[in-house]
């Protein structure tokens, strides 16, 4: 595999480097794992179908649009609420 060269501003190198370095790994292994563990619009969308035809097949529980929604807020809330008991 052939390596790339990607330009960033000095601050977000810095900023790279400063994350890796507390996680025990290298820039380019953290840009890696980034780009492999993020989903894009299509795949999150292509997930979400599959869960739901999961949960109908296997528990007979049918998720709507609405459903998903209240989930989605309740989870940013509960998110934000721990992160706001962190700081």
């Amino acid at each position: 595999m052939a390596d790339a060269m990607i330009r960033v501003p000095a601050e977000v190198r810095d900023r790279l480097a400063v994350i890796a370095e507390s996680r025990g790994t290298s820039i380019r292994s953290l840009v890696q794992e980034f780009a492999e563990s993020t989903l894009t619009e299509e795949e999150r969308r292509e997930r979400a179908e599959r869960t739901r035809a999961y949960l109908a097949e296997h528990f007979g529980v049918e998720v709507t649009d609405e459903d998903s929604a209240a989930i989605g807020r309740k989870v940013r809330e509960v998110f934000a609420q721990e992160q706001g008991e962190a700081a």
